[in-house]
């Protein structure tokens, strides 16, 4: 069931994206309602998977790779549709390529994704729910606010407004901590995937 609910955000995502096109603005507020319930799933599936004792790798495989996608195809819509500088999707693939690529090693030095972390500060940027909720909630607001405003510049034919400022400072606060919590992963991962390499190394010569 889990799983399941983890799947359905994408065809839900790719209907929030089909009505973020649309030319009228009553399309664009169901958009931004159904984002939402977008996010909201994102929660249920951990939810489920615990009340239901279904936690399990491909479980955790698909939720990476689901709320990857979510994040990078919304903000690429977003540019796309002149909602926000084209600097923010940039910045957010290129954080996510290379976090994941040092992350996607770690298994085979015999380290856990979080296990990079060297430092107090690392750990607590990365790991820290003081960081990661925030996160998410500057996401789950820019996303709503930015399909609001985008209903908004429809009916009222204007982008000047509340919503719009509320819109464009969720989506830089939540820049600021995606860029944040990518910069110790890429400070500390390389030293200590090199560390833990070395380390195998010896051990293969003591062998």
């Amino acid at each position: 069931m889990a799983n399941i609910i983890t799947v359905a955000r994408l065809p839900l995502l790719a209907l929030i994206i089909a009505l973020l096109y649309q030319p009228a603005g009553s399309p664009r507020f169901v958009a931004a309602g159904l984002t939402v319930l977008l996010i909201l799933m994102d929660t249920l599936d951990g939810v489920v998977a615990r009340a239901l004792k279904q936690e399990s790798l491909i479980g955790s495989v698909l939720d990476i790779a689901a709320d990857r996608t979510v994040e990078l195809l919304m903000w690429v819509v977003y540019a796309d549709l002149d909602l926000i500088p084209i600097a923010i999707p940039l910045v957010v693939i290129a954080r996510g390529v290379f976090v994941d690529a040092l992350r996607s090693v770690a298994p085979s030095r015999g380290l856990t994704p979080f296990g990079l972390m060297r430092s107090r500060l690392g750990r607590f940027l990365v790991k820290s729910p003081w960081l990661r909720t925030p996160y998410g909630i500057a996401k789950a607001l820019a996303f709503c606010l930015l399909a609001v405003q985008h209903g908004l510049a429809a009916t009222a034919g204007t982008r000047v407004t509340g919503v719009t400022v509320a819109a464009q400072a969720a989506a830089w606060l939540a820049v600021l901590f995606c860029v944040t919590r990518a910069l110790p992963v890429l400070i500390e991962g390389p030293r200590s995937l090199m560390a833990e390499g070395g380390s195998a190394q010896a051990s293969k010569v003591a062998d």
